[in-house]
């Protein structure tokens, strides 16, 4: 099984993932963005953009990369990955269900103010991050048009990682 966290930077993406792993017995994380390094990192460099996820590769890539994990050692993959692009998620998805592999499917989300001010107080990339800062009117849009429908929302605006990271654990159960 795949349990996906989607949802835009300053979510909680990262830090809950790692919980999640913690609480899901037989899990691992895999976290795709490292697919689109790969990419980024080949020489000369593929066609110019500013999202490796535009590159086909990348999302045929992320697909087979899960696939052959999760043959190899069995369990869940938690990935910790935005996806806003509904054709790119429609390709991933369907990708892995070709596979025959379950994904659940959840978005951390949190209102826009809390996710302005986490994205100012990062200490990863920075604060304010231009980078992170881009992406929360695509998520706004993605948001409102498909992704949660496409997806269990889980409400991170007041919740801790640990708390988020416990009520997708509880959710998994069922």
């Amino acid at each position: 099984m795949i349990v996906w966290l989607n949802g835009t930077h300053g979510a909680g993406k990262t830090t809950t993932s790692a919980l999640v792993q913690q609480l899901v017995p037989d899990s691992r994380v895999f976290d795709a963005e490292t697919v689109g390094e790969t990419l980024m990192d080949i020489k000369p460099g593929l066609p110019e953009t500013d999202n490796f996820q535009h590159w086909p590769p990348w999302r045929h890539l992320v697909v087979e990369t899960a696939e052959r994990i999760l043959d190899y050692t069995g369990g869940t993959l938690v990935m910790p990955m935005t996806v806003l692009v509904e054709q790119y998620w429609r390709e991933i998805s369907s990708g892995l269900a070709r596979h025959d592999i379950p994904i659940r499917h959840f978005v951390l989300h949190a209102d826009q103010d809390t996710l302005r001010a986490r994205i100012a107080g990062d200490t990863v990339l920075g604060p304010n991050s231009p980078f992170r800062l881009r992406y929360l009117q695509p998520y706004a849009e993605a948001a409102r048009t498909w992704l949660h429908a496409e997806a269990e929302v889980v409400d991170t605006t007041h919740l801790t990682p640990a708390q988020a990271a416990q009520q997708i654990a509880e959710a998994l159960k069922t």
